[in-house]
């Protein structure tokens, strides 16, 4: 029976776990804010680890340098890693700023701005039908 999770997922999820206390706990620059560890990839040989990161109340230039400081941290941060799993190398970590969450808001707002100007039109053609359905009812009204 095949495992449902490769060691490179485990791995990952594990990193992911370590980082968020760690970070949280240990690092204190004050470019750092909250910090959302959204996902962690491990390559297939465990030499390297891309950690995609959100800054909780950050535009896009701060939360930019934020990645770049945990970046220097890196080699702080693989320490605490090495402490925590028992590996034979732990992976050279790399952070990303993850835009995917900006960018899911910015299609929520299309999506929800386009809904409001669909219902617009909507009810700008309901009174026509309605009227004729009126007119439909008097006529009826007018023959009895």
């Amino acid at each position: 029976m095949p495992r449902e999770f490769t060691r490179s997922d485990r791995v990952s999820d594990a990193i992911q776990r370590i980082l968020g206390q760690v970070i949280a706990q240990e690092i204190r620059d004050p470019r750092i804010g909250m910090v959302n560890i959204n996902a962690v990839t491990v390559t297939r040989d465990m030499a390297y680890a891309k950690v995609y990161v959100t800054f909780v109340g950050s535009d896009e230039a701060e939360s930019i340098a934020a990645a770049s400081v945990l970046n220097k941290a890196s080699g702080f941060l693989r320490g605490f890693i090495a402490k925590e799993l028992i590996m034979r190398s732990v992976p050279k970590l790399q952070f990303i700023y993850d835009k995917t969450a900006i960018r899911g808001q910015e299609i929520s707002f299309l999506i929800d701005r386009a809904l409001k100007e669909d219902s617009q039109h909507v009810h700008d053609d309901e009174p026509n039908e309605n009227l004729d359905a009126a007119n439909d009812s008097d006529s009826d009204g007018e023959k009895s």
